[in-house]
C-alpha cells in the first residue's frame, strides 16, 4: 500500500465503484429525488483514508472556517453564526447574510483544474498523480431491481460516496475563496475585534456585511471566481437574511430571495437570532401512527423521543437559553404529550405509564 502511495501506482480492481439509488418518496419520476448510496470495497476504503491523512497537512484553513478533522462536527458552525447575530443585536448593528447555493456543487468540479489546484496549493507530485490515476480510472455502474448497467467511466465531478471528495471540495473551495480575495476585501464585519466576512461548510459558503452595497460586492466577487473554475452559483435558491431594512435585489436579471429565516446546516437561524422550535410539523405528521390502535403506547411514547425531541433540540449547542426559552421548552413538550394523549382518547389519569 505505502509502494502504492510513493510510486502513484493504483491496483487493479481499486477503481471500480456501484451506486445504487433509494427513493426519497413513492413513485419518483426524476434521478435527483433519489439518495445514491455507493458500494467501495474495502481495500479501496483502506487506501483512500491513509491518502486523506497524507492530504490533510497540506490543508490549511483559516479561523471561523472548518477544517478536514473536525469536517463532519456541524455544531463548529452553528454557534458561529448564532454568535454572530447575538453580538450585533448587542452593539446595535445591521448585519447582512447570503446563504450562498451552488448549482450541482460536487458534479461540477472538473478534473484537471482540480489536478491544477492541487499543484498550486503545494501538494506533493506523486500525491496529485495518484489522485489522478484513481480519477482517470474509475469505473462506475449502477445496480436496480432489474439489474446492473454495464461498466462507465466519470469525467467530471468529485466521486460520489467516496472519503476524499469532502477533502478534495474543501481544497477546491478554498481556492476560489483565495483567488476571490475575500480576506483582504474591504467589506466585512468585526466581532470582538475580529474581521470576518464569510463562514463555510463544504458547499455551504455564508458570505456577511454590515451593509446591502458591501454584501453585493462580495457576492459578486466570489460569483466570478466560482465560474473561472466551473461552478455556479444558484442566484434562485440563494437567500439574503439581513437585521435591518433591504430593498429587491437582481443578480443577471434574477431576483434574489430575501428571508427572515433561513435553514443553515440544518438548523433554523431567524434575523433576531430566535431558537425557534421545528417539531410541530413532525409531530402532527406522525398523526395516523399515534392514533393507530395496533401500536402500543410505549412503543409511541418512543416515537415522540425519538422522532421528535431530537428535531427540536438540533443545533441547541448553540442557543443562549433564557427564561422564555425555558418556557418555551416545556411548554412545547407538555404540547406533545397532550398531543399523544388526544389521539389517543385518553383521560388525565390513564397516562401514568408514560
Amino acid at each position: 500500500m505505502s509502494t502504492n502511495l510513493e510510486n502513484s501506482a493504483v491496483a487493479t480492481g481499486l477503481e471500480k465503484v456501484s451506486f445504487h439509488f433509494n427513493p426519497k418518496e413513492r413513485q419518483c419520476q426524476r434521478m435527483f429525488i433519489y439518495h445514491t448510496i455507493t458500494h467501495i470495497s474495502h481495500a479501496n476504503k483502506v487506501m483512500l483514508k491513509i491518502l486523506q491523512a497524507r492530504l490533510q497537512q497540506y490543508v490549511n484553513l483559516q479561523m471561523f472556517k472548518l477544517d478536514l478533522e473536525k469536517a463532519e462536527k456541524l455544531e463548529i458552525q452553528l454557534p458561529n453564526i448564532h454568535w454572530i447575530i447575538e453580538k450585533a443585536r448587542e452593539f446595535q448593528k445591521n448585519i447582512y447574510f447570503c446563504f450562498i447555493d451552488y448549482a450541482r456543487t460536487f458534479d461540477c468540479v472538473e478534473h484537471n483544474k482540480q489536478w491544477k489546484i492541487l499543484k498550486e496549493m503545494g501538494l506533493p507530485g506523486h500525491l496529485t498523480c495518484l489522485l489522478r490515476n484513481l480519477c482517470a480510472g474509475q469505473e462506475v455502474t449502477v445496480r436496480t431491481g432489474h439489474g446492473t448497467a454495464d461498466w462507465f467511466q466519470i469525467g467530471k465531478g468529485v466521486h460520489q460516496g467516496c472519503i476524499l471528495s469532502l477533502c478534495l471540495f474543501n481544497l477546491y473551495a478554498e481556492y476560489i475563496m483565495t483567488n476571490a480575495e475575500l480576506d483582504e476585501a474591504q467589506a466585512r464585519i468585526k466581532i470582538v475585534g475580529r474581521n470576518i466576512n464569510n463562514l463555510r461548510y463544504a458547499d455551504d459558503t455564508t458570505l456577511m456585511a454590515e451593509s446591502e452595497e458591501e454584501l453585493k460586492s462580495l457576492l459578486m466577487m466570489l460569483k466570478e471566481e466560482s465560474e473561472k473554475v466551473g461552478l455556479k452559483v444558484n442566484i434562485q435558491k440563494t437567500k439574503i437574511m439581513e437585521s435591518g431594512p433591504t430593498t429587491s435585489w437582481q443578480i443577471d436579471r434574477e431576483t434574489m430571495e430575501k428571508v427572515t429565516y433561513c435553514i443553515f446546516l440544518g438548523s433554523k437561524i431567524t434575523s433576531d437570532g430566535d431558537c425557534l422550535l421545528l417539531g410541530g410539523k413532525p409531530m402532527t405528521n406522525l398523526d395516523s401512527i399515534l392514533k393507530s390502535r395496533d401500536i402500543t403506547l410505549p412503543t409511541k411514547v418512543y416515537l415522540v423521543k425519538a422522532m421528535i425531541f431530537p428535531v427540536v433540540m438540533y443545533g441547541c449547542e448553540s442557543w443562549t437559553i433564557k427564561k422564555a426559552e425555558h418556557q418555551r421548552i416545556d411548554a412545547f413538550e407538555l404540547w406533545c404529550w397532550r398531543f399523544l394523549r388526544v389521539s389517543l382518547g385518553l383521560q388525565g389519569d390513564q397516562t401514568s405509564q408514560w
